[in-house]
């Protein structure tokens, strides 16, 4: 089996002025909150936005995992739509004591390098910070973090870095290289 050398950056904010929002972009772009926890579309934002860069290791869950994540207390799911298409998404989880991952986060492909990113993430990272607001229940967030690697798109450290957050930690590591999945099998992204 072929591996590869893949290097992880675990990034954070630990307060909400740490946040530098991004400007945003012109056009028809909204972003909104996935209020029903649908399988369907959550894994539809998933192999779409994760195709091209590797994101594998939800494609086997099943209807009923996929389900039960979703449903989950603290767990949030903001789309940006381009002109009321899906071009992105933000996925948050709440942890213990106060802190959000930032769970996944990206641009479909037809829809990077068009200003969308860096206003997602900024507004994905405020929905973080208020987090509690939203849920009765959770203490207020204290600190919101993400990791990202060397599989993921080529701007992504540079837009987190822009947004405010600092890095904390850095892992290297071999992994299994695999095939670039697509959104579907077969399929050949942008």
């Amino acid at each position: 089996m072929t591996t590869i050398t893949v290097t992880t950056w675990s990034l954070e904010q630990t307060a909400p002025a740490d946040l530098l929002p991004a400007a945003v972009p012109e056009g028809d772009v909204r972003i909104v909150r996935s209020e029903v926890p649908s399988p369907e579309f959550s894994r539809f934002l998933y192999a779409s936005v994760g195709g091209d860069i590797r994101w594998t290791d939800r494609l086997g869950w099943t209807y009923a995992q996929w389900l039960e994540h979703l449903d989950r207390p603290g767990v949030e799911t903001w789309v940006a739509y381009d002109r009321g298409t899906p071009a992105g998404y933000v996925e948050l989880e709440a942890q213990d004591d106060g802190v959000v991952e930032i769970v996944y986060f990206g641009l479909i492909s037809a829809f990077r390098g068009r200003r969308i990113g860096g206003h997602l993430l900024s507004y994905g990272v405020a929905r973080a910070w208020d987090l509690a607001e939203r849920r009765p229940g959770l203490k207020p967030t204290r600190r919101v973090w993400l990791h990202t690697c060397s599989k993921d798109g080529e701007y992504a450290m540079d837009n987190y870095r822009r947004r405010g957050f600092r890095l904390f930690d850095t892992k290297v590591e071999e992994e299994p290289e695999v095939a670039t999945p697509g959104p579907w099998p077969g399929a050949h992204p942008a």
